[in-house]
Order: structure tokens, then C-alpha cells, then sequence
């Protein structure tokens, strides 16, 4: 039992230097190909794509177990859904279709203030 864990153990270390060496080259091949031509940057290597690799899981994946917080956001939003009451639900629902912090209402706001002063 013991020997075929260990056999496991060894495919998953496997499996998971091939997907980093196969993800590290072709972020290497996707930078060199376009940002030394869209934004004159220079080629990279193999070991600075990894590092680039590396360097953007930390800021913006981190490294915690599971395959990142999405099901967590979800089943807090659910829980916090099920406690509102109905009309707490119509005021969130009524502000999501003004958009994200009130976006549409100021560009609304906007078009007002600059027909006004047009006018």
C-alpha cells in the first residue's frame, strides 16, 4: 500500500513539473511574441517567464489551497442573500442595475450638468 502512495506521490510531483515547464514556455512564447512589438519591451527567458509566472499567482492568485476564492464569494454571497429581507433584496438589486459604485447615475449626472451648461 505504502509503495503505490509513494508511486502516486511521484506521478502528481511529475505531473506538476510538466504543467509549469509547459505554462512557463508558453508565457515566455506569448511575451516575446507580442510585447517587445506592442510595447517595445525586451524578450524574455525561460527562467524570467517562470519568475513571471510566479510573480503574478502571488499578487494576483495567491497560493492558497483550491482553485481560487470563487466558490467561497459565492456561498458567502448566497448566506448573505438568504438573511436580507425582501426589501433590503429590491435596494441591492435596484443598485446593481445602476451599476458598480453608481457609475451610470454619475454619467447621467454628468450628461445633465453638460446639457445644462450647453444650453
Amino acid at each position: 500500500m505504502k509503495r503505490n502512495r509513494g508511486l502516486k506521490v511521484l506521478k502528481i510531483v511529475v505531473w506538476v513539473c510538466v504543467v509549469v515547464a509547459v505554462v512557463s514556455f508558453v508565457v515566455m512564447r506569448l511575451w516575446n511574441a507580442l510585447m517587445p512589438s506592442i510595447f517595445g519591451l525586451h524578450a524574455i527567458g525561460y527562467w524570467q517567464a517562470l519568475g513571471l509566472l510566479v510573480l503574478s499567482k502571488l499578487l494576483f492568485g495567491g497560493f492558497r489551497p483550491g482553485h481560487g476564492g470563487g466558490q467561497r464569494w459565492r456561498r458567502r454571497m448566497m448566506d448573505r442573500w438568504e438573511h436580507m429581507t425582501p426589501e433590503e433584496r429590491e435596494k441591492f438589486k435596484q443598485g446593481m442595475r445602476h451599476g458598480c459604485g453608481g457609475w451610470k447615475q454619475n454619467e447621467e449626472k454628468r450628461g445633465r450638468e453638460a446639457e445644462a451648461m450647453g444650453a
